[in-house]
Order: C-alpha cells, then structure tokens, then sequence
C-alpha cells in the first residue's frame, strides 16, 4: 500500500472517529436515553408505570447484548407534572446525563416547555407520551409522535358515539391548560359536523381536588353526555360527584384517561365509562396469551400489575431500539432520522395498529378505537377509525390483527 493511500485511509479513519465521538450520548460501548415522567406529581400513576414499561425493554435489550454491542442507558428525571420542573429536568438530561435522545416525556405543557431545549442540541423529542398535535405540528425534523392527536380523538369519537347513543344534549368538563383546550376544541368541531353545539363548557385547574359546582353546572343544563378533558384524579372526581348527585350521563374521555387507575380508584362510579385507545391494558388474566405472558412477565420483575402506560413505555423503547438497529453501526441523529424516515411498525402484541413514518410524516397513525368499564375492566368496544378524509394508510380492525408472543 502506498504512503498516500495509508496516509488518506488514516485522515477518514480519523474523521470518522472524531464525528462518533461528538455525537452526545452514544459511545463505544453505551447509548443514552433520557426520560422525563411524572413521579411525585398528580399522575405519578402514569409516570411510574411508563418509566418501568422502559425499563423492561432497556433490560431486554442489553440481555439480548444490546444495539450493535452498545448497551442502552435509561436516565429518568422526575417533573411532576410541572412545566417549570420539566425543563430542570431537560437541562440536566441534555448538559449532564448527555442524553442522545428523550424518549416518551410525559405531558403536553412539559413537552412544549423542553422542546426548544431539545432542538438546540440537535436531540430528537421521541413519542412523546401526550396525544397533543403539537407533538407533530408544526413539522419538524426532530418531531416523532405516537398518537392519534387528542383533537382527532374527540372530533371522531364524540359525534359517533353521540349518534349511537341519540344523546341531545353534550357538556364538556376539562383541565385549564393545553391539553383540555385540545379535547374541547376536537369535541366542538366534532358535534357542528352533526348539527349540534356544546351546552355547558366549564374547566378547572390542574391538580384541582373539588368539581361539585363544575358537576352542578352539567346537571343543571340537562346534559346527556360529558365529553371530559380529565386525567385520573380528576375523572374518578367528577363522576363520583355525578353519581353521588344522580346525575348519570354518558361520559367520554381521551387517551389520557384510558388507565386501569380509573376503575381501581373509582370503582362502581366508573361503570360505562368510554375512553379512546388503542394498545389494550394488559390484565395478567388475559385470554390472549403473548398479552397475558408480557403481563405477568412485568409483574415479576416490578412486583406489581402492569397498566397501558407500562405498554406505552415498553413499545416507545422498542420501537427506538428497531430504528437504532435499522440505522446501522454508526449512530448519529442524522441517521437515526433517515433511518425512521423509512420505518414501517407492523401491528404488536397490544393491539396497537401499523405505524408508518416518513421525512413528512411524523404521526405514525391516526387511527383509534374505544374502550369501556364494564365490570370493573376495560373493554374493546369498537374497531379503529381513522379520519376518512385522511391519506394515511388503513389499520385493521381489532379482530383481525395478528399477535406475536414478544416483541423483537
């Protein structure tokens, strides 16, 4: 070999090298992932649950020998659920912990607090765990989001269960911030598209304990039907004051209250209650096996029951571990985002439909179904529906979809 051909394989050798070791948070031998989670906050249930749900999935992965020889490291910083205590804990993620990416943060107001953090060093802010449009609106390069935007949900399901339950009369109880704007909004837009309007609107402020004259309000006005921007304590809270008063609509919420929580918490209260979804909440009992063997396989490591969020964390991780792989020895963000530019995920064990990506997609799916308590458990009550004027790719139906006993 001549000197100039040594000389040159040593100068790209170098190169190559020098532009592994500035990409923060992967090194020989580790990958870093940070989360942000509700741990001592009003739901601390969810954080918790999804912080294990990662967990798993990391302790999977380095068993199995990790991403091309590199072991994965999960670094979790507690929010609960403060905006101001969300981006503390970005900071000391993306300036200490050297994370390469943020994986699942949960929350909507915390996510647009840390965003812009997060795109200055040039950190992707992966499925989030929070259904908000923002999440992949506007479009950006460093944008993944998971779920069917809260908007879509209500502006899909309010009016179709709405018809299906000739209900006359709608209200809507929702949380003073971001998020319950965006239920509100998609459950307005929803019910002018079959000719009717919100008869009572009234909110409350997060953390609030007390909803008997947001409750008063509702019943006074007739409604038939309570479309609840709500999370845990405040669902159980309102119904458990509607039943107490007698006042028994239909009540409909989000993603963010489909949690087995609700009908731990709430118990008889509950019964009926309809929540948008699409993984299925993971009883150790279930009938499906790979659902039953992933459960019980949670419970023996955490010692207690898995929860939907548990699956949302573990299918976060899982689905960045595919990409990571996909992406190939040399793990940088730019190729980490060429790489989910190009990914399919298939239908998993959960239930949860095919999510497509692209440089101008970055919502896997729109697609989403409903969920009733119906003694004492969730139960799948419809197949998944997508906006019919949408050009994303159809999803099939929660009969047909075909399950696997892990995920790879």
């Amino acid at each position: 070999m001549s000197p100039r051909l040594t000389l040159a394989i040593a100068v790209l050798c170098l190169a190559a090298g020098t532009a592994q070791a500035q990409q923060q948070g992967v090194s020989k031998n580790e990958i870093v992932i940070g989360t942000i989670q509700d741990l001592s906050g009003p739901i601390a249930g969810y954080g918790k649950q999804a912080r294990n749900g990662m967990q798993l999935r990391v302790d999977e992965a380095n068993e199995q020998g990790g991403v091309y020889d590199r072991k994965l490291r999960l670094a979790v910083e507690d929010s609960a659920y403060d905006p101001k205590r969300a981006i503390l804990a970005a900071q000391k993620l993306v300036n200490q912990d050297k994370i390469f990416m943020l994986v699942g943060h949960i929350g909507t107001a915390q996510n647009n607090a840390v965003m812009p953090i997060l795109f200055e060093r040039n950190i992707v802010n992966y499925l989030p765990l929070t259904a908000s449009k923002d999440m992949y609106e506007p479009h950006h390069k460093l944008k993944y989001a998971l779920f069917a935007s809260y908007y879509d949900q209500m502006r899909l399901s309010v009016p179709k269960l709405a018809k299906d339950k000739n209900i006359g009369k709608v209200c809507a109880i929702y949380q003073d911030d971001d998020f319950g704007a965006e239920v509100l909004k998609g459950a307005e837009d929803g019910l002018k598209s079959i000719g009717k309007e919100m008869v009572e609107k009234t909110s409350f402020k997060r953390g609030a304990a007390d909803f008997s004259s947001q409750v008063a309000k509702m019943k006074a006005s007739g409604c038939e039907m309570v479309v609840m921007g709500t999370i845990i304590r405040e669902t159980v809270g309102t119904m458990a004051e509607a039943r107490k008063t007698g006042f028994n609509p239909v009540f409909i919420a989000s993603f963010a209250a489909y949690s087995d929580l609700i009908h731990k918490l709430g118990g008889k209260a509950v019964e009926g209650f309809y929540a948008t979804m699409s993984s299925q909440t993971p009883y150790t009992d279930e009938q499906d096996l790979a659902i039953r063997f992933w459960a019980n396989k949670y419970k023996t490591k955490f010692n207690e029951d898995p929860t939907v969020m548990s699956v949302y964390g573990y299918t976060m991780v899982d689905m960045f571990i595919k990409a990571a792989r996909k992406t190939g020895p040399q793990l940088t963000t730019d190729n980490f985002i060429k790489a989910m530019d190009l990914s399919t995920f298939p239908p998993d064990s959960f239930g949860s439909p095919k999510m497509t990506y692209s440089s101008t997609r970055r919502l896997g799916t729109e697609a989403m179904r409903l969920s009733q308590i119906v003694d004492g458990r969730w139960k799948v009550v419809s197949d998944y529906v997508s906006d019919p004027r949408s050009a994303r790719a159809a999803v099939p139906s929660a009969s047909t979809v075909k399950t696997t006993a892990t995920r790879s």
